[in-house]
């Protein structure tokens, strides 16, 4: 890293970055121009007093092929924090310009969590070079958390906590706080461990600030708490955190040994990221749907579900050719039936969005699943006699002819519960066969919904003898 001198901002540059002007359209062109002109300094002038965050953004709103000249311009401006909050496709660009020991001392300014985040994704070759240029501590602390599984706690959890023994006084743990520099900055809560370093209790800050000198943690110390074996899935780990309202949680090996610790800010880049890959799972655009992703990476991502999604057509126009002879007879129905399929596909969407989410958080489990199938198979019930009604009034009504009317409302009806019962069962099968029941989902949904709902609706036309 080069070492700039910092100049005094301008009046111009104040208002530059009055609150509301950040990153807007007018701000990232004024920046980009800057360094386009060779104007670094002001460039620099302008990106300085932002956050870090900001900068990350800004280089997100960049364009690829200029972000190099603008990483150049605010060399110094880079370090590990904004490289942690920078969007992953554009940081592994960045870093790929950097040499190995560049890359080494970025990761070193940062806590074991994000350092982890950043090596994690490079190249098997940049990695191991990475990691030799770093110092012997930091480089063991990196290499015990890549051995852990991807995504699970030892990934996300951080070494820098702090931890102090049960026969301590609040006194002893304040001169400890206070007379090393070297400890963390950023904890809220003070592990008390036993002998064996296994965690036994644990004191919010504020406790031991307002407690006096004299009194034994033993005596203060909160025995009860949630302790994260360092192999649980990030997902579980999210969820203990939403439903036991922690700021903070200790990380224990195999042993019950204390070996990190896990905050609340990286579980809300765990929810985020989560709920994030449902949705595009659902929708077939694959797990990261990035708009910084390679073109060819979302293509290869969308392609295979496109596909997927073209021979389940070929189903539903299989059972359309079937009934050729109807359609020919009474062409009405060829402007009806997509009615009856879409109705469904939106009702199965529905039941599919809400038995997806109960199953990432949970709320659905073995214990209550003949109830849940119950529940959505009642308001399937509910939905499709109400469509089908209001379809089978109005097809009577338009049309002049009530046997129209009832065979559509008939399918309607038998075509949502079909829906429900596939928005529940399709994914239910998938999440117990060890499949991620967001990924296919959508497909077999849709498969069933489209096809079921020509063919009833077909199939009750031509044996009712409408179309002869």
């Amino acid at each position: 890293m080069s070492d700039i001198e910092t100049p005094a901002l301008g009046a111009d540059d104040r208002t530059q970055l009055d609150e509301d002007d950040r990153l807007k359209p007018a701000f990232v062109s004024d920046v980009l121009d800057r360094v386009e002109e060779g104007d670094t300094e002001g460039a620099r002038r302008l990106v300085e007093p932002l956050h870090p965050a900001d900068i990350a953004d800004l280089f997100e709103l960049t364009p690829a092929d200029r972000r190099a000249a603008l990483a150049h311009a605010v060399a110094d401006l880079l370090d590990g924090d904004v490289f942690a909050e920078m969007n992953d496709w554009v940081r592994d660009a960045l870093l790929d310009a950097l040499t190995p020991s560049q890359v080494a001392g970025i990761a070193s300014e940062l806590d074991t969590d994000d350092a982890v985040a950043i090596i994690e994704d490079l190249d098997a070759d940049d990695r191991r070079d990475v990691l030799r240029a770093m110092e012997p501590d930091d480089r063991a602390a990196i290499e015990e958390a890549l051995s852990y599984p991807e995504e699970s706690a030892g990934r996300l959890m951080q070494r820098e906590l702090i931890a102090v023994p049960e026969h301590w006084t609040v006194g002893h743990v304040l001169d400890y706080l206070r007379g090393h520099d070297e400890l963390t900055t950023d904890f809220w809560e003070i592990y008390v461990v036993g002998p064996s370093h296994r965690p036994v209790g644990y004191c919010q800050l504020s406790w031991i600030l307002r407690t006096p000198r004299g009194i034994a943690l033993a005596d203060v110390m909160q025995r009860e708490q949630t302790l994260i074996p360092v192999d649980m899935d990030q997902e579980e780990v999210a969820l203990r955190f939403q439903k036991y309202a922690l700021i903070s949680a200790a990380v224990v090996d195999g042993g019950g040994r204390l070996v990190g610790m896990i905050t609340v800010d990286d579980v809300v880049h765990i929810i985020q990221e989560e709920a994030g890959q449902d949705a595009l799972l659902l929708s077939g655009a694959g797990g990261e749907g990035d708009i910084n992703e390679p073109v060819f990476d979302s293509y290869k991502a969308r392609a295979r579900w496109l596909v997927a999604n073209l021979f389940t057509a070929l189903v539903a126009s299989s059972i359309i050719a079937y009934f050729e002879d109807s359609i020919a007879r009474m062409a009405l129905l060829a402007a009806l039936m997509p009615i009856v399929a879409g109705v469904g596909g939106n009702a199965g969407t529905q039941t599919l969005a809400v038995t997806v989410r109960a199953l990432a958080t949970n709320q659905l489990t073995a214990s209550n699943t003949a109830r849940a199938v119950g529940r959505e198979l009642r308001v399937a019930f509910l939905n499709g006699a109400t469509i089908a009604l209001v379809i089978g009034v109005g097809v009577t009504l338009v049309f002049g002819n009530p046997r129209l009317g009832a065979v559509i409302a008939a399918a309607m009806m038998t075509n949502i519960v079909i829906a429900g019962l596939a928005g529940v069962l399709v994914p239910l099968t998938l999440e117990r066969a060890g499949a991620d029941p967001a990924v296919a989902s959508s497909v077999f949904v849709t498969m069933v919904t489209d096809s079921m709902g020509f063919l009833v609706f077909l199939g009750l036309a031509t044996a009712s003898g409408i179309a002869g």
